[in-house]
């Protein structure tokens, strides 16, 4: 079965929430966040979390399940900030990097609230194996990958199977990594303009003569500085 919670924005809804059990998994996702404060989104039992600790970075987890909560507190004391909240409304503004096994039932809202938030360096998400694998534009590109591919660097760092988690889904999981480029392919003041041509282009179907699908990250900006020298976008 799958966890109810109870949103911030009222109402009960399905997350589709299932909980990491295999240790060597847990212990894997953990190395791939790099040293630094992270903060974990919905945390659950703390299977991610007992690898986290063992490092001597601060950790923050944000969980909205009060009973989960208490027992992360009781767990792991001071070694861990636990933030009773919303992981769809928590902000964190220090500099931070982002690690969560997402509810299947809001990935998409959440992979929307992380990407549009500028404080964070890297992200390491557990998702469906489906949708990581189209986040990370393995077998072409989606339209959310290509309005923030200037600034992020998506890949796909393997797959986890679905007896590693408890329920069972009737999917194996992907794990995306989502890294902040240190040097943006284009300037953060032209992301609004960018952002329309992207969205306008999927709209189309197509730009200058090509499937948007089969742009990169550096095809799409060539392609937005071509057309913007010749008709500015606005």
């Amino acid at each position: 079965m799958s966890t109810h919670v109870r949103w911030a924005g009222g109402g009960r809804h399905e997350l589709g929430q299932n909980f990491l059990v295999d240790g060597r998994v847990a212990a894997w996702i953990a190395r791939l966040v790099p040293p630094g404060p992270v903060v974990e989104l919905g945390p659950g039992a703390g299977a991610l979390t007992r690898h986290l600790i063992a490092r001597p970075d601060p950790i923050t987890v944000v969980e909205i399940d009060p009973h989960h909560a208490a027992a992360l507190e009781r767990r792991f004391g001071r070694r861990v900030a636990v933030v009773r909240g919303d992981m769809l409304r928590f902000r964190e503004r220090r500099p931070h990097h982002v690690v969560s096994n997402v509810p299947f039932g809001i990935t998409a809202p959440l992979l929307r609230h992380v990407l549009g938030q500028s404080s964070w360096c890297t992200a390491v998400l557990l998702l469906q194996w489906e949708v990581a694998r189209k986040r990370a534009a393995v077998g072409g590109t989606t339209q959310l990958t290509a309005l923030w591919w200037p600034w992020i660097d998506f890949t796909l760092a393997g797959r986890v199977p679905a007896d590693a988690f408890r329920p069972r889904p009737s999917v194996d999981g992907g794990v995306l990594v989502m890294v902040r480029r240190e040097r943006p392919l284009l300037d953060a003041r032209r992301r609004g303009a960018y952002q329309r041509f992207v969205v306008e282009a999927f709209r189309a179907g197509q730009v200058a003569g090509r499937r948007p699908r089969d742009l990169d990250a550096r095809g799409w900006v060539m392609l937005f500085d071509r057309l913007a020298r010749t008709s500015p976008v606005r």
